[in-house]
């Protein structure tokens, strides 16, 4: 499954994350999380997944699109 940037602005606010945050946590800069989230650009494969995992290491699960549109819930 893809993460969308509607999906990491909302898993960002799930658990009350800056874009440095997550940038810092992901281990990719914050240019790449703005970009990403304004939908300027999508980033390379990899800090892709960084951000994701470091979102779900947070507590957040990534629900797919199920004809209702792709969502995040907090896991705990």
């Amino acid at each position: 499954m893809s993460l969308t940037p509607a999906q990491c602005r909302a898993a960002r606010g799930l658990v009350n994350w800056s874009q440095t945050r997550l940038a810092e946590e992901a281990g990719v800069s914050r240019a790449t999380v703005t970009s990403f989230e304004a939908e300027k650009r999508v980033p390379i494969g990899n800090n892709l997944d960084a951000i994701r995992s470091a979102l779900e290491a947070a507590g957040v699960e990534f629900i797919p699109e199920n004809g209702g549109g792709a969502g995040v819930r907090s896991k705990h």
